[in-house]
């Protein structure tokens, strides 16, 4: 008999981070096969098969390359190309993972191609309709089939939508899964190939900080607040930025001083960037995942935004919503700094199981219908 075989959409590097666990219980449980679809929301040259390989599973078996352009066009493209393989190929199911471009594009073709569509971290609403992945979770899950939870708010917001909560599940967070794997694989790794490294070596203490909302740093005024607080911080505790490319742009476009005592690097490969967070006296960021990733590792995050969507972070886990006021992200890091950072606890189902428990609900239900 041939095995169901499920889309696993993929369109940017985080994506693969919650793709990967999948793959690994997909390939642990054997009912069903899959196949890895590279949208190429994201053009990343460091996106190569040492990438794969660090992530434990293949390298994609179709990419689309549907890179580029404005979010309307970038959806559109791939729209485009998804259908055509969804044509050619009748796919069991499709699945897709977080908030991008591609979630949306692929859900809707899915969708309307007769596929059933799975959404893995869904129910997540920050309540901003200002941020292009807010529309996208929303227009995802209003037309998924079965829905794969992280925290408790993402069943709160499905039951408050109307949703059939017997195709609602809290699973966990297969990015937790990934972070506990790769946390894992590094402790036995070399770590001196790693470009974090060498900063390491050199600081015993020291803060990171990753920013890339447009809120925080497409306005010279934004981007402002943000380097008083570096600056501050920095006063106390080294900071090191590997740098977003626009955000680096905007630094130099805007004339934005961030202090002596913080060091600017490139965006980092996934288990050098790990190397040096996990480490961290205390994490700035305006990123969603990051929140989760240092709650799962337990290490003190402060957040520059107003609001989240993975209030679990906050309520249990390591993350202090700080706002975007400077006087207040500077008082929270500070806290941090002087050694009463948050640690919290990692959340109920954040176990390292969840892709295991979303396959095994994935399978019960294929087989169930062929």
């Amino acid at each position: 008999m041939t095995k169901p075989c499920i889309h696993l959409i993929a369109g940017a590097r985080p994506n693969f981070m919650k793709i990967a666990p999948i793959v690994r219980a997909l390939q642990a449980d054997g009912r069903l096969a899959w196949k890895i679809i590279h949208t190429g929301q994201h053009y990343d040259r460091d996106m190569n098969d040492v990438f794969f390989e660090e992530l434990g599973i293949p390298t994609p078996d179709v990419r689309l390359g549907c890179g580029g352009g404005t979010h309307a066009e970038q959806t559109g493209k791939i729209m485009v190309a998804y259908e055509t393989l969804c044509a050619a190929e009748k796919p069991a199911a499709c699945l897709v993972v977080g908030d991008v471009n591609s979630t949306l594009a692929c859900s809707i073709v899915a969708k309307k191609a007769g596929i059933p569509v799975a959404h893995v971290e869904a129910g997540l609403r920050s309540g901003d309709m200002s941020m292009p992945e807010e529309i996208n979770r929303l227009v995802t899950d209003a037309i998924s089939d079965w829905f794969f939870v992280t925290e408790p708010s993402g069943l709160k917001h499905l039951q408050q939508e109307g949703k059939d909560m017997s195709v609602v599940w809290d699973v966990g967070h297969v990015m937790v899964d990934n972070v506990l794997f790769q946390a894992d694989k590094l402790k036995s790794m070399d770590t001196s190939g790693l470009e974090s490294d060498g900063y390491k070596n050199r600081h015993a203490r020291y803060g990171v900080v990753t920013l890339h909302r447009p809120s925080n740093v497409d306005s010279a005024e934004s981007l402002e607040n943000v380097a008083k607080v570096l600056r501050r911080v920095s006063q106390e505790l080294p900071l090191v930025f590997p740098v977003h490319p626009r955000t680096r742009a905007n630094i130099e476009k805007f004339g934005i001083d961030l202090g002596q005592n913080v060091e600017l690097m490139g965006p980092q490969a996934y288990m050098s960037f790990l190397h040096l967070w996990k480490d961290a006296i205390v994490v700035l960021t305006d990123s969603g995942g990051l929140q989760e990733e240092t709650t799962a590792l337990g290490v003190p995050c402060v957040t520059i935004r107003e609001n989240t969507e993975r209030p679990v972070t906050v309520d249990e886990g390591s993350n202090v919503l700080a706002g975007t006021n400077p006087d207040n992200v500077i008082a929270a890091a500070l806290n941090a700094v002087a050694g009463n950072g948050k640690r919290g606890r990692r959340p109920l189902l954040w176990d390292g199981k969840a892709a295991e428990r979303t396959v095994n609900i994935l399978a019960e239900k294929l087989l169930t219908t062929m």
